[in-house]
Protein backbone atom coordinates (compact mmCIF):
# COMPACT_ATOMS: atom_id res chain seq x y z
CA UNK A 1 0.00 0.00 0.00
CA UNK A 2 1.43 3.59 -0.39
CA UNK A 3 1.38 5.82 2.07
CA UNK A 4 -1.74 7.59 3.68
CA UNK A 5 -0.38 11.03 2.45
CA UNK A 6 -0.18 9.45 -1.20
CA UNK A 7 -3.15 7.86 -1.15
CA UNK A 8 -5.12 10.67 0.18
CA UNK A 9 -3.77 13.26 -2.53
CA UNK A 10 -4.47 10.57 -5.05
CA UNK A 11 -8.30 10.81 -4.14
CA UNK A 12 -8.89 14.57 -3.45
CA UNK A 13 -9.27 15.64 -6.52
CA UNK A 14 -11.19 12.82 -8.50
CA UNK A 15 -13.56 12.92 -5.11
CA UNK A 16 -13.60 16.82 -5.37
CA UNK A 17 -14.58 16.41 -9.02
CA UNK A 18 -17.40 13.51 -8.50
CA UNK A 19 -19.01 15.95 -5.47
CA UNK A 20 -18.91 18.55 -7.59
CA UNK A 21 -21.22 16.10 -10.31
CA UNK A 22 -23.96 14.76 -7.46
CA UNK A 23 -23.71 16.73 -4.11
CA UNK A 24 -26.87 15.32 -3.03
CA UNK A 25 -25.51 11.77 -2.98
CA UNK A 26 -22.47 12.53 -1.09
CA UNK A 27 -23.80 15.00 1.50
CA UNK A 28 -26.76 11.93 1.88
CA UNK A 29 -23.90 10.28 2.82
CA UNK A 30 -22.16 12.50 4.74
CA UNK A 31 -24.77 12.76 7.02
CA UNK A 32 -25.23 8.76 7.03
CA UNK A 33 -21.24 8.88 8.50
CA UNK A 34 -21.93 11.20 10.96
CA UNK A 35 -25.05 9.53 12.29
CA UNK A 36 -23.43 6.33 12.38
CA UNK A 37 -19.77 7.10 13.85
CA UNK A 38 -21.10 9.38 16.56
CA UNK A 39 -21.12 8.58 20.21
CA UNK A 40 -24.19 6.02 21.67
CA UNK A 41 -24.32 2.88 23.06
CA UNK A 42 -21.08 1.92 21.37
CA UNK A 43 -18.48 4.79 21.71
CA UNK A 44 -17.00 6.35 18.51
CA UNK A 45 -13.69 5.26 19.40
CA UNK A 46 -14.92 1.44 19.07
CA UNK A 47 -16.94 2.48 16.11
CA UNK A 48 -13.90 3.67 14.47
CA UNK A 49 -12.11 0.21 15.05
CA UNK A 50 -15.14 -1.45 13.45
CA UNK A 51 -14.69 0.67 10.35
CA UNK A 52 -11.53 -0.11 10.26
CA UNK A 53 -11.71 -3.63 10.51
CA UNK A 54 -13.95 -3.63 7.65
CA UNK A 55 -11.85 -1.38 5.53
CA UNK A 56 -9.34 -4.22 5.87
CA UNK A 57 -12.13 -6.95 5.12
CA UNK A 58 -13.13 -4.96 1.60
CA UNK A 59 -9.82 -4.59 0.78
CA UNK A 60 -10.31 -0.57 1.05
CA UNK A 61 -6.84 1.83 1.09
CA UNK A 62 -9.27 5.09 1.30
CA UNK A 63 -11.08 3.60 3.60
CA UNK A 64 -8.20 2.09 5.76
CA UNK A 65 -6.09 5.31 5.65
CA UNK A 66 -9.68 7.53 7.08
CA UNK A 67 -10.57 4.83 9.51
CA UNK A 68 -6.64 4.26 10.68
CA UNK A 69 -6.94 8.40 11.16
CA UNK A 70 -9.91 8.58 12.84
CA UNK A 71 -8.76 5.85 15.14
CA UNK A 72 -5.56 8.14 16.02
CA UNK A 73 -7.52 10.94 16.50
CA UNK A 74 -9.57 9.19 19.40
CA UNK A 75 -6.85 8.38 20.91
CA UNK A 76 -6.98 4.51 20.37
CA UNK A 77 -4.15 2.87 20.99
CA UNK A 78 -1.78 0.77 18.84
CA UNK A 79 -2.42 -2.34 20.83
CA UNK A 80 -5.82 -2.02 20.66
CA UNK A 81 -5.69 -1.34 16.38
CA UNK A 82 -3.50 -4.25 16.43
CA UNK A 83 -6.18 -6.59 18.55
CA UNK A 84 -8.58 -5.35 16.25
CA UNK A 85 -6.53 -6.51 13.07
CA UNK A 86 -6.64 -10.00 14.63
CA UNK A 87 -9.71 -9.62 14.60
CA UNK A 88 -9.42 -9.14 10.91
CA UNK A 89 -7.09 -11.96 10.03
CA UNK A 90 -8.80 -14.37 11.74
CA UNK A 91 -12.33 -13.36 10.29
CA UNK A 92 -10.46 -13.09 6.42
CA UNK A 93 -7.82 -15.99 6.89
CA UNK A 94 -4.63 -14.70 4.45
CA UNK A 95 -6.00 -11.17 3.09
CA UNK A 96 -6.33 -10.36 6.68
CA UNK A 97 -2.47 -10.84 7.17
CA UNK A 98 -1.79 -8.69 4.25
CA UNK A 99 -4.36 -5.82 5.09
CA UNK A 100 -4.08 -6.06 8.73
CA UNK A 101 -0.49 -4.96 8.43
CA UNK A 102 -1.49 -2.15 6.06
CA UNK A 103 -3.66 -0.65 8.96
CA UNK A 104 -1.35 -1.15 11.43
CA UNK A 105 1.06 1.16 9.17
CA UNK A 106 -1.48 3.54 8.22
CA UNK A 107 -2.56 3.79 12.08
CA UNK A 108 1.14 4.27 12.48
CA UNK A 109 1.23 7.15 9.72
CA UNK A 110 -1.73 9.00 11.13
CA UNK A 111 -0.17 8.80 14.76
CA UNK A 112 3.48 10.59 13.37
CA UNK A 113 0.92 12.75 11.31
CA UNK A 114 -0.57 14.32 14.34
CA UNK A 115 2.47 14.39 16.25
CA UNK A 116 4.84 16.12 14.00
Amino acid sequence: MESSATIREELRQPALDLRSMIPDVLKGYSELSRAAMSDGAIPEAMKELLALVIAVTRECDGCVVAHARGAARLAVTREQIAEAMGVAIMMNGGPGTVWGPRALHAYDEAVAARSA
